[in-house]
């Protein structure tokens, strides 16, 4: 099936934030829009809301005067549910509660034509659940927008149990048609975004509860290495705690308490504590009236050891390569040995494998072990994360962050945590969409899109997988299960499968 015609009506029931900006999108695309809502005159409301947001599109360009009218000329309130009769497809944005969702979709079905297409914009509740109180639960799949809807190109589009093929390609290729990118998923536990990125919030609070570095420190480090383009704390200080931490909850509890969904103590003291974030004034960081912006630790200047070596042909060793040239730093090179990137005055460098400094040094002997994060670009990360081995002596630390400061980066020492914070944060991304690819729930390519579209990660988290090597991402995970002792750092069979193959997620 092809896309709704632009003669359909498109109804929305729930004129809150993400209802309205559906209404706006299915306007501005050429729809007949009717929005719906059960409180008085909040659908009026909203309506006068998207005409003047119209309006000012004009004024910045991004709509002509004509088209900003159109639009605002389409989208109508509906005084009753009985005014969507003649709706080619209803979407619901109502509260996250199941049985209300069940209820009005019931009502639904007694007033709409049986060709109308039923969407939910839930972003947690299972489409088949929702489905499973209807006379024609086949006609019902998931729409799910992302917030701002207007201005995010993610829509997901989910398929339950009954969900006919058929009206998940029309809704597919209608969200296309609205200018936006849709991706096919399966009803599981928060479907795509909802369920992969899941690792982004927990490995930090995991971070931050053992005491491996401070709130602002993690941020800037996952900002600055990388790229992302907010970090975990201040991401869930804006969402707000108790909606991050309720979604993690609900994730955690669709999988039946699996430990890798498992909730933070951490975020629940916070929540229990009214500290919500933005919102509220306090959460992970402190926005009130006169609060000092959020800093992170940065180790004191270093000089530039007197004996550099960078190791083999690394996309790290390359990078320090040309970092420490353009400062007119001298160094030596020589062919790879045991994984080494760098050696300074006696310090030995290496990225991260999932394995505590202290262990890979009594591993491997050298007491003078270094580790280094992983950067999405070593040759432009602004900060690094490191962590000594408890064995290393103070003066090849100081060497070790000489070398990096003279290149360029700003240096943030972790405490001796395995996987440090950027790698062990995209191993887990990764094996989490692995595993969502391997269980039906979507493809590689949808994993990716979803990501970087619906929460703009840098790189989707198999690209990024596939740019590592997943020989040093499954290893990476086999350490951190070796280290914590924790069904948490499973590695998906597709991950295994890959490796076995020596074949990456894109190929």
């Amino acid at each position: 099936m092809s896309a709704l015609t632009r003669d359909s009506l498109i109804a929305v029931v729930g004129a809150g934030a993400m209802g309205s900006g559906i209404a706006q999108v299915a306007a501005v695309a050429g729809h007949r829009v009717r929005l719906l809502d059960n409180r008085p005159d909040v659908a009026a409301r909203a309506v006068a809301a998207i005409r003047a947001q119209l309006a000012k599109m004009a004024e910045k360009g991004r709509l002509t005067a004509a088209d900003a009218a159109a639009a605002g000329m389409r989208l109508l309130p509906a005084h009753e549910i009985a005014d969507l009769a003649d709706a080619g497809l209803v979407i619901e944005a109502i509260v996250e509660d199941l049985q209300e969702k069940q209820a009005l979709f019931a009502d639904l079905e007694g007033i709409v034509g049986r060709d109308c297409i039923l969407g939910t914009n839930t972003s947690s509740i299972s489409v088949t659940a929702i489905g499973a109180a209807l006379r024609h639960p086949e006609r019902l799949a998931g729409l799910h927008f992302f917030n701002p809807a207007p201005l995010m190109a993610l829509v997901e589009v989910v398929s339950g149990l009954a969900t006919d093929r058929a009206v998940a390609e029309t809704l597919f290729d209608t969200a296309a048609a609205w200018g936006k990118t849709p991706v096919h998923a399966r009803s599981t536990p928060g479907f795509i975004v909802n369920r992969v990125a899941r690792p982004y919030y927990a490995e930090a609070l995991r971070l931050a509860q053992e005491g491996a570095a401070d709130c602002a420190t993690i941020d800037a480090v996952m900002r600055e290495a990388g790229g992302f383009r907010m970090g975990p704390f201040e991401l869930m200080d804006m969402i707000g705690l108790d909606v991050n931490f309720a979604v993690t909850s609900s994730v955690w509890r669709g999988f039946f308490h699996d430990q890798r969904f498992q909730p933070s103590l951490l975020q629940q003291d916070l929540v229990d504590a009214g500290r919500l974030g933005r919102k509220s004034g306090r959460g992970f960081h402190d926005y009130r009236e006169g609060a000092a912006p959020p800093a992170p630790n940065s180790e004191p200047a270093q000089p530039a050891p007197a004996k550099i070596t960078l190791f083999g042909g690394s996309t790290a060793t390359y990078a320090l390569a040309g970092r420490l040239a353009a400062a007119g730093v001298a160094f030596e090179r020589r062919a790879a040995g045991d994984g080494r990137v760098a050696e300074a005055d006696g310090a030995a460098l290496y990225v991260t494998d999932g394995r505590s400094a202290t262990r890979r040094a009594a591993e491997s002997g050298n007491a003078d072990t270094v580790l280094i994060d992983l950067a999405l670009d070593y040759a432009t990360a602004g900060r690094i994360a490191v962590a000594a081995a408890e064995q290393c002596r103070p003066a090849a630390l100081a060497a070790a962050v000489g070398l990096l400061q003279a290149a360029g980066m700003a240096v943030s020492r972790f405490g001796d945590v395995p996987g440090l914070a950027v790698m062990r944060t995209v191993a887990m991304l990764a094996n989490e969409a692995a595993d969502a690819v391997n269980q039906g729930v979507c493809s590689a390519a949808a994993a990716d899109s979803a990501l970087c579209l619906g929460v703009n990660y840098p790189r989707g988290p198999l690209a990024w997988a596939d740019a590592i090597g997943l020989p040093a991402v499954r290893e990476v995970l086999a350490n951190l299960g070796a280290a914590y002792g924790e069904d948490r750092y499973r590695i998906s069979p597709l991950l295994h499968q890959k490796v076995f193959a020596a074949r990456n997620f894109h190929d």
